[in-house]
């Protein structure tokens, strides 16, 4: 039956996790396990998860959002003394369009060292002031 009792139950990240499946550990505490990403885009790209199952960002409680950043810095850090990277990208899709591809929420802590690539690119636009107004007037009266 779907649902998100099933899709807890059923998501592969919350059984990671959790210790359910077994991958490979570079930190963990008592909301968190950071594992290898299984598709990296650098060496050493790494996957924050939370144990408690949120779907995406606007699901996270305060509690854990409040610590994720802490979690990445501890690990970029880490990576940076370790890996020798002169920098890491944080990284955290929300949505199909956005690239998530796992519908638990999870940060990307991307090592990058002086080679070149890039990971986050785009070509400036412009931003029309009109439609600046618009824009602003809309998402200001979604807001909760």
């Amino acid at each position: 039956m779907p649902g998100p009792e099933n899709e807890m139950e059923n998501c592969i990240f919350c059984k990671i996790a959790n210790g359910e499946i077994p991958s490979t550990t570079l930190y963990e505490d008592d909301m968190f396990r950071v594992i290898f990403d299984l598709g990296p885009a650098s060496k050493g790209h790494a996957l924050i998860l939370p144990k408690e199952h949120f779907a995406d960002v606007t699901e996270i409680s305060e509690e854990y959002a409040a610590k994720v950043l802490l979690v990445a810095a501890k690990i970029g850090k880490a990576m940076k003394k370790a890996l020798g990277c002169t920098g890491f990208n944080l990284v955290q899709n929300n949505g199909l369009s956005a690239g998530q591809t796992v519908f638990h929420f999870h940060m990307h802590v991307i090592p990058r060292y002086d080679d070149g690539s890039k990971i986050v690119a785009w070509d400036p636009g412009t931003l029309d002031p009109e439609e600046a107004k618009k824009m602003q007037k809309k998402i200001s009266e979604a807001l909760d």
